[in-house]
């Protein structure tokens, strides 16, 4: 049985501009609403495309924070631009379209959604949120440490913190590849951790229509997938970026999965 290994995985806050007059002591932004803006500027494609921009902030026009955008303490949304198009995730399901971006001014054609469903209460509600948002329309704006600002045309604002995305990381784009993972890990041999139980995995293929076309050994696969959380007793097909790791550390593997997106999910009964 052949054995991959998988790197071990690897959110500024928005920065207050200077008042006029400056207390001596400002107090700390509340979690979810947007302190002052930072100097800023109109972002271009490939700064947005350069790293992930985790909600942080939002506030709507009276200054209140949009509760319906923070779902959870352990749920963020996220948004991601690459090639023309903008990705959602944190929600309950992912959402991606199309965009445009003309100086600072951001618009958002209609998204698409995976059909996931979880039961109706903030995860989807957070969904319906964001998406409202993006769809209509508003400006962006980006500061020096590392912040994004939405305005929508309704008066909300939204502040992002951006973390380099993968390709960022590892300079390029990786291979795609499609794994199925086990609802149970299984038990297997580690040098370093005693009773170590890795990830069950095998490749699956698709053929140009999008049908499993055929799918490989199961193998174990050491350490994580980066941004995916095993749930025992829940098959997955997750699709994800194989990288090269360039100068990996001794102990490292020479190779960084990333999960890029779920494709199927099924809770199985032992």
């Amino acid at each position: 049985m052949r054995r991959l290994l998988a790197l071990v995985p690897l959110a500024a806050a928005l920065a207050a501009c200077t008042p006029s007059h400056p207390p001596a002591s400002p107090p700390p932004a509340t979690d979810g609403v947007a302190p002052p803006l930072a100097p800023a500027a109109a972002p271009d494609a490939q700064a947005l495309a350069a790293s992930g921009w985790q909600l942080d902030s939002a506030v709507d026009r009276a200054g209140q924070r949009i509760d319906a955008l923070f779902p959870a303490p352990d749920r963020h949304l996220q948004l991601e631009f690459a090639d023309g198009r903008v990705s959602v995730s944190g929600g309950c399901n992912r959402m991606s379209g199309d965009y445009t971006l003309a100086g600072d001014r951001l618009a958002v054609g209609p998204l698409g959604r995976t059909k996931m469903f979880c039961g109706g209460g903030a995860l989807m509600a957070a969904d319906d949120a964001i998406a409202a948002r993006l769809s209509a329309g508003g400006t962006l704006a980006s500061g020096g440490d590392g912040t994004l600002v939405l305005t929508t045309d309704a008066g909300d604002r939204l502040g992002f913190s951006g973390t380099p995305t993968a390709q960022t990381r590892h300079g390029g784009t990786g291979e795609r590849v499609f794994l199925e993972v086990a609802p149970e890990r299984v038990a297997c041999h580690h040098p370093l951790i005693p009773d170590f139980r890795c990830l069950h995995v095998r490749e699956v293929k698709y053929d140009a229509g999008g049908l499993k076309s055929g799918q490989g050994e199961w193998q174990f696969f050491y350490g994580e997938i980066e941004g995916y959380t095993h749930q025992q007793g829940v098959r997955n097909v997750l699709r994800v970026n194989r990288f090269d790791v360039a100068d990996p550390p001794a102990d490292g593997s020479s190779v960084a999965w990333v999960l890029d997106m779920v494709v199927e999910s099924e809770t199985v009964t032992p």
